[in-house]
């Protein structure tokens, strides 16, 4: 599963639509019910605040997570059994499942180059659409 070569690390860049598009729906559901707006409003400034301090590094071996220059989270691929992009009209949510767990990672990042690194990098393991 691991790509037998030795390439630089690809890190991706961050998309700003999800985030965006939750904090624009928290201001019609602000006139609906003010605390709901507030709520779904909040939602979108954590998802906008991961977005600006979250990176995504595929690496030869594994997926790395980063927060800003500190690795907070690595997956090796060998470990990854399965993995899926929701909703392809617009991307929305990541889901991969590893040997142990399973992972759901809200888009955050460009949709296009994510599935493109990991058609490189898990190409066997994805298997729908």
């Amino acid at each position: 599963m691991t790509s037998t070569s030795t390439k630089a690390p690809i890190d991706l860049p961050p998309s700003y639509r999800i985030p965006l598009a939750v904090m624009g729906l928290a201001v019609p559901l602000a006139f609906v019910q003010l605390w709901l707006g507030g709520l779904v409003g909040a939602f979108g400034l954590f998802l906008l605040a991961q977005s600006l301090t979250l990176t995504l590094r595929f690496t030869d071996s594994a997926l790395d997570i980063y927060r800003r220059t500190t690795l907070i989270r690595r997956f090796p691929y060998a470990e990854w059994q399965h993995w899926e992009i929701f909703w392809q009209p617009l991307p929305v949510l990541f889901y991969f499942r590893e040997v142990n767990s399973i992972h759901f990672l809200p888009i955050l990042f460009d949709p296009s180059e994510l599935r493109a690194c990991l058609e490189t990098h898990c190409a066997m393991d994805q298997d729908s659409e």
